[in-house]
């Protein structure tokens, strides 16, 4: 089982959040609104996946690394540097 099982709930109803705040964007570029309104949705929408991720990433540390690093062995450096490249594209983008 997947580390966000637990909060799987709440990993859908951010993803719903930040689907409705993308449609959001592509209403507003539709409607013509101002481009500083349409970008305040783009960040809105980065925030709700930002979100998502920090969740995620949260799930994984606590579940799946500590699992690993509790079995021993190269499976355990083998999810840390998972978790540490997951973070670095996080950062990056």
């Amino acid at each position: 089982m997947h580390g966000y099982y637990q909060n799987k709930d709440d990993v859908l109803r951010r993803l719903r959040r930040a689907e409705g705040q993308v449609r959001g964007i592509s209403n507003k570029v539709s409607a013509d609104q101002y481009c500083i309104d349409v970008l305040t949705q783009v960040s809105a929408a980065t925030k709700a996946l930002e979100s998502v991720a920090l969740l995620l990433l949260e799930d994984h540390l606590k579940h799946c690394v500590l699992e690993a690093i509790s079995e021993g062995g190269p499976v355990g450096a083998q999810k840390i540097k998972e978790a540490s490249d997951a973070i670095a594209r996080l950062v990056r983008s």
